[in-house]
């Protein structure tokens, strides 16, 4: 399976530059989760790891190879943006999709026929593509991904569109391909879903890498400074905490919040105000912080350190 490595690369359209001395790593059976706000620059690294574009400094390697006409067909992208063929019926495209990656028609059919069960759509054969919901479509597209059984597999926001149950079907499905060997680069501005399928995160931001590693090194990072409480009774202690600035709030229901400590503040002060307030405790946890939180400070600390003179593209 595919050695995936981005070394110093970096991508300038005009006078703005879209990616800035970028690096980054993927590994067979590992997933890497890519993030960033938008315009971050993921989308263009993306293009320049399948070959779309070219960077102009750095290099793009997979299995120690420069990147180019070769490696596409190792490759399997899913972009964000749906591309089919509106009026060419499902299994007609998938076929063609299917050649154009040099898989023999015989196979193609049977792979193709295989994943549209897998996919609870094998009656979607003869369906055009205009005829199917926008979940229904990002399946379809998520086939002609893997149709060629790819050693690199690039999802960007693979849930788009999806349902409950079909995005745990898709995510079991993925979940599988990493457990085959495949390497996996999975973009998605959903940090629940990279928390719960990344192995390795990596996060842009106007253009350059700010983190990167292990997810839960990542993580352990930032320190245990965020307590989850499920409770029952009145929530107010939460805004009270945080009016009083020992505390910001990161989720809050009538049942649960989770709080970030601030400086200086300590666990036991916020478990008795929250006892003090309310009529039972059924837990009390403290742990690092989950991504979102890690994300925004990240993100947060570069806007308030830096004065970019470009705008990094998407």
């Amino acid at each position: 399976m595919a050695v995936l490595s981005v070394d110093g690369v970096t991508k300038r359209y005009d006078t703005v530059t879209a990616v800035d001395n970028v690096s980054l790593g993927a590994q067979p059976g590992r997933i890497l989760g890519l993030l960033g706000p938008n315009g971050a620059g993921k989308t263009s690294t993306i293009r320049m790891i399948t070959y779309i574009t070219v960077p102009d400094e750095g290099a793009v390697l997979l299995d120690a190879k420069p990147v180019g006409p070769w490696s596409q067909r190792l490759i399997g992208y899913l972009p964000e943006e749906r591309g089919l063929y509106t009026k060419m019926k499902i299994g007609e495209q998938l076929m063609y999709l299917a050649a154009l990656r040099g898989v023999p028609a015989a196979e193609a059919r049977q792979r193709a026929h295989m994943w549209l069960e897998r996919l609870d759509a094998d009656d979607w054969w003869d369906k055009k593509a205009d005829e199917l919901s926008k979940g229904m479509q990002q399946k379809v597209q998520f086939i002609a991904t893997v149709l060629h059984e790819p050693s690199l597999l690039i999802l960007d926001e693979p849930f788009t569109g999806l349902d409950p149950i079909n995005a745990e079907l898709l995510k079991e499905i993925i979940l599988e391909l990493k457990s085959e060997g495949r390497t996996i680069l999975f973009a998605s501005h959903r940090m629940e879903q990279v928390e719960q399928l990344c192995d390795d995160v990596c996060l842009i931001s106007q253009g350059r890498v700010l983190l990167q590693g292990g997810l839960r090194e990542v993580k352990q990072r930032f320190g245990k400074n965020t307590v989850t409480i499920d409770f029952e009774g009145d929530p107010g202690f939460a805004q009270s905490l945080s009016e009083q600035g020992l505390v910001r709030t990161l989720s809050l229901s009538h049942h649960q919040v989770q709080l970030r400590l601030l400086e200086g503040t300590s666990e036991r002060l916020v478990l008795e105000t929250a006892l003090a307030h309310v009529k039972n405790i059924t837990r009390f946890e403290l742990d690092e912080p989950p991504l979102q939180e890690v994300f925004v400070q990240v993100v947060g600390e570069q806007d308030l350190s830096q004065t970019p003179t470009t705008t990094a593209g998407a």
